[in-house]
């Protein structure tokens, strides 16, 4: 699978690198994190983006501030990490995967510190930080599984020749393996399904354009691009057969915040008839949050929709602008939330309950 070759995301002899998905499609760099503050940037700009994505770099910038400690014990390696967590934090407020992510590294820690034992701080050091890097690893690998889970289980939800219309990015830029929503049409590259895919350019950030076109292309994929106000128009002609998109945060109503725009977008594809299915790893459900009014959504500066990707300004100076990166889609609005441990359906609150249960 062609997908394969992109990796946004590597730890490697100690360093961390990412592909630089500011710099998409014109240029293809990997660059190097070398420190707390540079993950909590890459983050914040979106050179690293989607909440598995974003969850696993934070696991691999925790890394980085063991591996950088000058703690001579461990109560004082534990202060200079919780630090660390703090920072990462809050680059971004809306991917749960996020939180997730660092909790895991936060607990995993506290049971190194506690079985700790004797021996010298250099071998005691050693020890900690190979326990979390192998938690940043078991990270990676339950994300790729549960990419590939999703996958199998959303190309049972379609049928070979569909058209289907995706939102954003979800594919291998913004997950561990082959991504989320974008899971079943690679799988379905792969056997032949011939899906006819519609990506939304995604404003004002343009991942769509920018990103799930390019990846999709680079993987022999049949893609279209269309403008976000063209939705409508595609699925009034009969192109649009069902609607993929990913989520950043779900609530345990079936509420979920995804990049501006799919809420528009799902509203839609109630309107046409037409299924609307979100991919939702279970490391993105936060059973914290009652409702979809439970989750923060994080405003972004208004220059990403003035002047972020023109030549020049595109908008008169002064105007007022407001550029909410995330909108909440209602689970009445939701036809399936495809997790890696199954397709949950109406009445979500139970299904969803009964997933995170179970396994």
């Amino acid at each position: 699978m062609k997908t394969s070759a992109i990796r946004p995301i590597a730890f490697e002899g100690g360093r961390l690198f990412v592909l630089d998905q500011t710099l998409l499609p014109g240029e293809e760099r990997h660059i190097e994190l070398k420190s707390v503050e540079d993950v909590r940037e890459a983050i914040r700009s979106l050179r690293v983006r989607g909440a598995p994505a974003i969850g696993l770099a934070a696991a691999y910038g925790v890394c980085l501030a063991a591996r950088a400690s000058r703690a001579r014990d461990v109560e004082g390696f534990c202060r200079e990490l919780s630090e660390a967590r703090e920072r990462l934090a809050g680059s971004r407020p809306t991917a749960v995967n996020l939180f997730q992510a660092l909790g895991r590294m936060v607990a995993r820690l506290s049971r190194l510190a506690e079985g700790a034992g004797g021996g010298g701080w250099a071998d005691m050091f050693e020890r900690l930080n190979e326990g979390l890097l192998l938690e940043a690893e078991s990270i990676r690998a339950e994300g790729e599984a549960a990419c590939l889970a999703m996958g199998e289980l959303g190309l049972g939800l379609l049928k070979p020749g569909m058209g289907l219309l995706t939102h954003c990015n979800a594919g291998a830029l913004a997950a561990p393996g082959i991504g989320t929503a974008l899971a079943p049409v690679y799988l379905g590259q792969e056997r032949g399904y011939g899906f006819r895919v519609f990506a939304d350019e995604t404003r004002p950030l343009l991942q769509g354009a920018r990103l799930t076109a390019w990846e999709l292309m680079r993987a022999g994929v049949d893609v279209t691009l269309i403008c976000d106000g063209m939705a409508a128009a595609a699925m009034r002609e009969g192109l649009v057969d069902a609607v993929l998109t990913g989520c950043d945060r779900l609530a345990r109503n079936g509420d979920g915040a995804n990049k501006i725009g799919t809420a528009g977008l799902a509203a839609l594809a109630k309107a046409y008839g037409l299924p609307f299915y979100m991919f939702v790893p279970t490391s993105t459900i936060d059973m914290a949050a009652a409702t979809g009014g439970d989750i923060p959504i994080e405003l972004r500066d208004g220059g990403e929709i003035c002047e972020l990707w023109y030549g020049r300004r595109m908008a008169p100076e002064g105007v007022k602008t407001w550029n909410p990166a995330f909108d909440v889609t209602e689970h009445g609005l939701i036809t399936a939330i495809v997790t890696e441990k199954g397709v949950a359906r109406p009445p979500f609150d139970r299904g969803i309950a009964e997933l995170m249960g179970a396994g």
